[in-house]
């Protein structure tokens, strides 16, 4: 592929992600009727929202002149972003490297190499995720021309959710008469909070952002890793440096049990193929409402599809606890706002 060629691919790729579908999804919740508003990222090209992100960021290397043809894009993931470039990185030419903690669910690990990246396991000894951050720079030192994303420090993972995923919600919902009141979303990097978040205080000052975490391992709330959980891609035993909690609402803690139980529902009872950290957000927006009123206008994120997760516990039975808010919660059905017109919010001057 021609170097002219490949900034020519990734415009066309732009066709493939992003703008997708938001539901409106009805619910009884303790005798209430709820509606969330939850954005189908599980709809993008491999499944995830991450590939909104993964995207942008190699289309403003190309525009900026820090990635070259043959130059091999080296990731350190927990999954889902690693699936992205490997499958955007492969369509574009590039060779693809992926540094992932050895804990990951099979079918992560697979897609990855089904789209021809080579995996570098990392164990919890060799230091899981910070470990897969460190031996990216270490390899990037030790071999030439290799282009680092940097996914957890990178502004540009930020400016894809400012720039595009922002603008899409708070289009669909006034096009539907909608404002939001509050958005929440579970925290890998950081960037589609602080990205959703910069665009809709830009137009609606007073809307609420949460922060969302597993309850089991609250990160965000104690400032290091703390126990273990089972929402993959989310409280990745560190605060990224481009999440500013100062910027942010009150995080909002979710049980990974509670969060497995409600993806199932989605799946079972609605055919909302989504993620375990789809359950999670989906159950945070209801508290969030519960705290703000039960019209309140809140939205999320289906993070990704649950095809990732088909040998992990979202297939198996899961214990109802104490407390947990999922048994509480009766779905009635969903509409799908139609998509934002495509070229409203196109970037692509000049490509």
């Amino acid at each position: 592929m021609s170097s002219a060629t490949r900034p020519r691919r990734a415009a066309d790729l732009r066709h493939m992600v992003g703008n997708t579908p938001l539901l409106s999804i009805r619910c009884r919740y303790r005798g209430q009727t709820r509606t969330v508003y939850a954005k189908a990222e599980h709809m993008n090209i491999t499944g995830s929202i991450k590939d909104r992100m993964a995207l942008h960021i190699l289309r403003n290397a190309y525009r900026e002149g820090r990635i070259r043809p043959g130059d091999t894009v080296v990731e350190a993931t927990s999954g889902n972003t690693g699936i992205s470039f490997a499958a955007i990185g492969r369509a574009l030419g590039h060779p693809v490297v992926i540094f992932m903690p050895d804990w990951m669910s099979v079918e992560r690990v697979a897609l990855i190499r089904s789209f021809g990246a080579r995996i570098v396991p990392v164990s919890r000894e060799e230091g899981g995720f910070l470990g897969s951050i460190a031996k990216t720079e270490e390899y990037a030192r030790q071999q030439n021309h290799v282009f680092l994303p940097r996914q957890f420090s990178n502004t540009a993972n930020v400016d894809a959710h400012s720039q595009a995923t922002g603008p899409e919600i708070l289009g669909q919902l006034q096009a539907n008469g909608l404002s939001p009141d509050a958005f929440v979303a579970g925290v890998g990097t950081g960037g589609t909070v602080m990205g959703v978040g910069e665009h809709l205080r830009t137009h609606c000052p007073n809307v609420r952002l949460h922060p969302v975490e597993p309850a089991e391992s609250p990160t965000l709330s104690t400032g290091c890793k703390v126990g273990h959980h089972r929402i993959q891609g989310v409280s990745d035993e560190f605060i990224p440096a481009i999440l500013d909690l100062a910027c942010l609402d009150e995080v909002i803690a979710v049980h990974d049990g509670d969060a497995i139980l409600m993806a199932q529902k989605l799946a079972c009872e609605l055919g909302l193929a989504v993620g375990i950290s789809s359950g999670a957000n989906f159950l945070a927006a209801l508290m969030v409402q519960e705290r703000m009123g039960g019209d309140a206008v809140v939205a999320t994120v289906f993070a990704d599809d649950n095809k990732k997760y088909l040998s992990t516990d979202l297939l198996r039975e899961e214990p109802v606890r104490d407390g947990y808010l999922s048994p509480n919660v009766e779905l009635d059905g969903f509409e799908a706002f139609r998509r934002v017109c495509a070229t409203c919010f196109a970037t692509d001057e000049g490509e």
